[in-house]
Formats: C-alpha cells, structure tokens, sequence
C-alpha cells in the first residue's frame, strides 16, 4: 500500500478510479463522501449498511449471503464501496483502485454520531437499509470510542497485505476532507476545460 496525505495527489488518483473503497470510524461522514463522490465521478455508490449488511428490524443478513452479495457488487467495473467490516476487506481490496481511508479523533465521531442520532430519530436515513430507524446505544458508543484501538490494527493489516501499489488516502478531519473534495473539484475542471 502507498499512504496518500497530499490532498492534491489524492485528488488526482480518484478522478482517474473506477472502484473506490470509502473507510472510517461511524461519524466521519463515509456516506456523505461517497454520495458526493459518487456525483462527481459518476460511479455508482453502494453502502455496506444499506446494500449488504442489514435486513428490516436491524437485523443482520446471514454471513453467506453477505459475502455473496459483497462478491457480486465487487465483480462490477465501476462502484464506490462504504463501510468498515474488515471481514470482507479480503473481497474489496483487491479490485479497489483506491481506498479513502477517514481517521478523525474520537471525539469528533461521537460528536457527528450524537448530531446524526438528534437528525433522524425515529427515522431511516438514506444511506440504511429500510426498516432500520437511527439508533443509539451504549454498545454503539464503545464500538465508536474503541475504534482506533480494536478496529483499525485489522484494518492495517488487510491494507499491508493487499497489493503494493493501492493508495490508501488517510484524511483526519473534515477541513482535510472538505480541502480534498475542493482538489478534485479542480481536477475535473481542469479535465473538463482541457
């Protein structure tokens, strides 16, 4: 893997992509990225939550049948892919072109996961598979406030294990988020013009 941090060249090496991989703790905003990406590139965006994981009722869908329709979106030529799971990483990573990879502190997504509760209470957001109300728990809290510690040395693993020349592109906030997106911006203009 090669660690992309310039938000320039990460710009350049996600217009060029066909199949991205979106990553993060809940609450650093991985659907919202991936919506908007998925409009500027024109890839089609496929949530874990909402496409993979989850049946009404917030049940989750058999693990034979995940890692069946994890395989069959991966097959496709052109998607962006959010959602953490580092158990089908094995089934992403080698088609990805590239992996976007949101590593705010703690504090931050639980204060956007607290936000996002207070916004959708009761209801089912865009990005969750139908009859699955926004919830909060203590559960879901310590899997958030744990998430660095318990989480993302599996992550790195996977990564370190996937191909040599896959650029994961770490962005830590949303003013490095919001300073990439206005690079890619200009890098499509640019095409555009050009």
């Amino acid at each position: 893997m090669i660690i992309v941090n310039d938000t320039r060249e990460a710009a350049q090496i996600i217009k060029a992509s066909r199949r991205l991989l979106v990553m993060g703790c809940s609450g650093n905003g991985k659907s919202t990225l991936s919506r908007h990406l998925s409009g500027h590139l024109g890839l089609p965006h496929i949530s874990c939550d909402r496409d993979i994981f989850w049946l009404p009722g917030w049940k989750l869908r058999p693990r034979p049948e995940i890692a069946e329709r994890m395989s069959a979106f991966v097959a496709g030529d052109r998607w962006i892919i959010d959602g953490n799971s580092p158990g089908t990483l094995p089934l992403r990573l080698p088609r990805a072109d590239a992996v976007i990879w949101l590593r705010f502190p703690r504090l931050v997504s639980l204060t956007s996961v607290v936000k996002r509760w207070l916004r959708y209470r009761g209801k089912v957001r865009p990005e969750m598979a139908e009859g699955c109300p926004e919830k909060i728990d203590a559960k879901f809290l310590s899997y958030i406030w744990n998430f660095e510690r318990a989480e993302s040395p599996e992550i790195v693993r996977h990564l370190e294990a996937a191909r040599r020349d896959l650029p994961v592109i770490v962005l830590k906030s949303y003013r490095e988020t919001n300073r990439f997106l206005s690079d890619l911006d200009l890098e499509i203009g640019m095409t555009q013009e050009g």
